[in-house]
């Protein structure tokens, strides 16, 4: 049954319920106008339909708005080693400066993110944060795994490099599980490049755990295609439109 109260009544009306009604548009219409973020209240863009607005405040609609469903997007995010990626949310603030995406950031894009092959506490580098199932399944598929680029960095160069790369990469005698195919190589005096396709956590756990003492720093480069680039560590960035990985 419809509200029979005319809009000037003194209760706040629902955001949505008063664009419908100002524009006029469906319902639905008014909501993906206000989770597109083309709504503001008072000159404040608002982006909850649910949003309570007094008869008296300014209701405007951006010109060139567009009633379209939000897409879901993915996230590309430089973690800081220590940082749990649990407990991270994007934050405009955080936003790399060079992103190309051409993407507006909604408060919508915040919501229901799921991080995929999300790597330990102590690592940094490279995590995916996702709304979309399709990019969760593909880089998820044990059937097709993607490539996984790590480095590790020691803490000064080794006497034998070429002596610590054999005994690095050397099957352990008594692992259960097959060992994982893999290439390892020094990209310099004191940073070891991993490549793996699939799980790495057991592998890069192993390796550490040889490395011991000297061990100082594991990230995550590279996912399948996408890699960190220049995103800065602690920033994030939209992964683009044509961006695979």
């Amino acid at each position: 049954m419809s509200d029979p109260r005319p809009l000037d009544a003194a209760e706040p009306l629902r955001l949505s319920k008063r664009l419908a009604a100002q524009l006029p548009c469906s319902r639905q219409e008014a909501e993906l106008y206000i989770l597109g973020g083309w709504v503001s209240v008072d000159g404040v863009v608002e982006e909850q339909p649910q949003a309570r607005v007094r008869p008296g405040q300014v209701v405007a609609l951006a010109a060139g708005a567009r009633a379209e469903p939000i897409a879901p997007v993915t996230l590309l995010w430089h973690k800081p080693a220590g940082q749990a990626v649990g407990a991270w949310a994007p934050e405009a603030s955080q936003r790399w400066a060079g992103d190309r995406s051409g993407q507006r950031l909604l408060q919508v894009h915040t919501r229901q993110l799921v991080p995929v092959l999300a790597p330990a506490v102590q690592a940094s580098g490279l995590v995916v944060f996702t709304q979309s199932p399709g990019v969760a399944r593909k880089l998820n598929d044990r059937q097709h795994p993607l490539e996984q680029e790590w480095l590790l960095d020691v803490r000064e160069t080794p006497a034998d490099r070429d002596a610590l790369l054999r005994e690095l990469t050397r099957p352990p005698a008594d692992r259960a599980m097959p060992w994982p195919t893999f290439r390892a190589s020094w990209q310099s005096d004191r940073r070891l490049r991993v490549v793996v396709k699939g799980e790495a956590s057991g592998l890069l756990d192993e390796l550490c755990r040889r490395l011991g003492a000297a061990f100082s720093g594991l990230r995550r480069q590279r996912l399948g295609r996408v890699g960190l680039d220049s995103l800065p560590e602690g920033q994030w960035r939209y992964a683009g439109m044509g961006e695979r990985f």
